[in-house]
């Protein structure tokens, strides 16, 4: 796959830009195969992604900032929720520091079955990256980094 749709004449930074994007589509197309799989929209799988990061950086996932991240409103926020409460892949609780908030809590069921179907996937890529250097491996984050911010900007 390394050298598909390169031109002689390409830049690296442009092969490198088009690596990506290949890699942001097949990426989504697993993604569209698991939802496919198990009932789901792709919508959902990315809210699940969005409630896994929130939980992994300590951020509360509440119904406004999964609707912001997914850039639903209100009722698409609900729909969405509603559809994976009923599939039993989230909940809703109670904030214990403010009993009004509600916040979204991934269920450890969908967390098995997203590592049952990504972990392979997830599993090759660690092991490619532990053969890095780890200088390498800083250069490979600070470019994800500033190509997550170009592409929220």
């Amino acid at each position: 796959m390394p050298d598909e749709g390169r031109r002689g004449d390409e830049a690296p930074e442009m092969e490198i830009f088009h690596l990506l994007r290949a890699v942001t589509v097949e990426f989504g197309l697993r993604q569209t195969e698991f939802a496919t799989e198990n009932g789901m929209h792709p919508t959902d799988v990315r809210a699940l992604i969005c409630l896994l990061d929130a939980e992994r950086s300590g951020t509360p996932a509440t119904p406004g900032r999964l609707g912001a991240r997914l850039g639903l409103n209100s009722a698409g926020t609900t729909s969405v929720i509603d559809r994976l409460e009923r599939l039993g892949h989230i909940e809703r609780v109670r904030d214990t520091h403010d009993r009004r908030r509600v916040l979204l809590r991934v269920d450890d069921r969908a967390v098995a079955l997203g590592r049952a179907h990504f972990g392979p996937m997830i599993d090759r890529t660690v092991a490619m990256l532990r053969t890095f250097e780890e200088r390498d491996v800083a250069v490979v984050r600070r470019f994800l980094l500033g190509v997550h911010e170009a592409v929220n900007e």
